[in-house]
């Protein structure tokens, strides 16, 4: 992708953050005047995935995906709206927007509900803890309290940890992952369980937090993270299950734009080291 190009969408996506937010209730958009918009579900703010800068836009990897994805390969109008995680599924059935993009991990119990794109970001379940503290390794947390995101894989990680230490574990879960990291900086909780980009974005804000170090289930590939992995896991757009021929066209267009390096470009923009 050339940089002229790169550049039109960080300027667009600012243009129309201002004028949706104005516009709209809890909703945010990007297209031409014509033809079908797609409404997105999403849990915001959950950066750097979808989040608002200190002007209130819209911004992050998912919105600029969307607008890849929906106005430039399909040419479809689209719209972010605010919605909990823990009801997002429902809420998608329910008709309330066409597709869910937030960070969604595609698991077994969520495709007996919905269909999946292509993935399109792979991601890990991680342990945030603060420096110097009481928790310096995976055994250390047996005991303590961790903060998650209700209806999460970061949930469902604290779940499986608290089994494996035979239920000596308490699960603090908040409506959203903000709460968690609040109570992790006023010792409410000793760790946050989490995707390691949300958490390396609010790890990079706060000096004293850290990620919890060790080798996890991603220590043999060659791309793992410096720092304990509880899962390996790949997002999805996800679709009501009569959806299959809009999913096809997604597929296409995520496909079209790991060809063309827009893919890549946002990627870096947002992840990049």
């Amino acid at each position: 992708m050339d940089e002229h190009r790169a550049v039109n969408r960080r300027q667009y996506l600012t243009a129309v953050g201002a004028s949706g937010l104005a516009a709209t209730a809890g909703c945010i958009g990007g297209g031409g005047d014509d033809g079908e918009t797609i409404t997105i579900g999403s849990d915001i703010p959950y950066a750097p995935f979808e989040y608002r800068n200190e002007a209130g836009d819209l911004i992050g990897f998912d919105v600029e995906i969307a607008q890849a994805v929906f106005e430039e390969q399909l040419d479809m109008n689209y719209e972010f709206q605010e919605t909990s995680f823990d009801g997002i599924i429902a809420s998608l059935n329910n008709a309330n927007f066409r597709v869910i993009m937030s960070a969604m991990t595609i698991n077994e119990s969520r495709a007996e509900r919905v269909d999946f794109s292509d993935p399109y970001f792979t991601a890990y379940q991680t342990v945030l803890i603060l420096e110097g503290g009481d928790i310096g390794s995976r055994e250390d947390l047996r005991g303590a309290s961790v903060g998650v995101q209700r209806g999460t894989t970061g949930e469902a990680a604290a779940e499986d940890l608290q089994e494996e230490f035979d239920g000596d574990l308490q699960i603090e879960s908040y409506d959203q992952i903000n709460g968690a990291f609040d109570a992790l900086l006023n010792n409410q909780v000793s760790a946050v369980i989490n995707d390691n980009t949300v958490s390396a974005s609010f790890a990079a804000e706060n000096d004293d937090v850290v990620f919890l170090e060790g080798d996890g289930v991603a220590a043999d590939r060659d791309d793992a993270p410096p720092y304990l992995t509880l899962t390996i896991e790949e997002y999805g757009i996800a679709f009501r299950q009569d959806d299959d021929e809009f999913r096809e066209e997604v597929n296409g267009a995520l496909q079209a734009i790991r060809d063309d390096g827009t893919y890549e470009e946002i990627y870096n923009e947002y992840f990049d080291g």
